[in-house]
């Protein structure tokens, strides 16, 4: 399973960087090695959309290790962070796991622990990546949605019947019956609770005024 990761070796030590990336290689892993955070922001992306693993050192000069990962979580597809370091650095390393680390292992690291923290590293990637894949695939669902199509589903997942909805948008049940079976046909929604999942996912949110009292629901 490891010839579908990269793992992206950032670390100023030249030996340890040449360390790390025979013996990842010789796991099976794909492996590049960075003398630096600022090389591996400069240089072509190696974020594609595989797996990806930045296995990068605590304390560097120029860009350190947290601030490298604060602007690797900018990208499309963040790759999972796994800390190395020297220093037993213990406000460093609960600010690394804050900030989305997977692992921190202090150097020398055993090769049981470095391999079992980029297995979990690596898991957290593809999971990442399969989400993000699941959250395109829902926008582009959502884009074949005529505008009242929309306007329709986000009133049903916020928990109108369609009599209400029929009353918010000011036309008759039976409509508003149609708009909500092309909804869930386009969505390829199995249910209302599945719609509400969705909305959730793609950040849709309304607060429809409640019908008065006094005003009858159109026909």
């Amino acid at each position: 399973m490891n010839e579908d990761v990269t793992v992206c070796v950032v670390d100023d030590d030249e030996p340890v960087r040449n360390a790390l990336f025979r013996l990842l290689k010789s796991a099976g892993y794909k492996a590049c090695t960075f003398a630096s955070g600022q090389a591996l922001l400069a240089g072509p992306s190696p974020f594609n959309g595989a797996p990806t693993v930045v296995l990068t050192d605590l304390r560097m000069p120029g860009i350190d290790g947290i601030a490298l990962a604060e602007q690797l979580a900018e990208e499309p597809v963040p790759p999972s962070i796994v800390f190395l370091s020297a220093h037993g650095d213990v406000p460093a390393t609960v600010r690394a796991m804050r900030d989305g680390a997977v692992d921190f292992l202090e150097k020398p690291v055993r090769e049981d622990d470095l391999f079992e923290a980029l297995e979990r590293a690596s898991a957290r990637s593809r999971e990442q990546i399969s989400r993000l894949e699941g959250l395109r695939d829902l926008r582009e669902k959502y884009t074949r949605l005529t505008p009242r199509e929309r306007q329709v589903f986000a009133l049903i997942v916020s928990g109108l019947i369609n009599k209400e909805v029929a009353w918010e948008l000011g036309v008759c049940e039976k409509t508003i019956k149609v708009h909500r079976a092309r909804v869930v046909e386009k969505m390829e929604a199995r249910s209302l609770p599945d719609l509400v999942r969705m909305a959730g996912r793609l950040g849709i949110t309304v607060e429809p005024a409640a019908p008065p009292a006094a005003k009858s629901l159109p026909a």
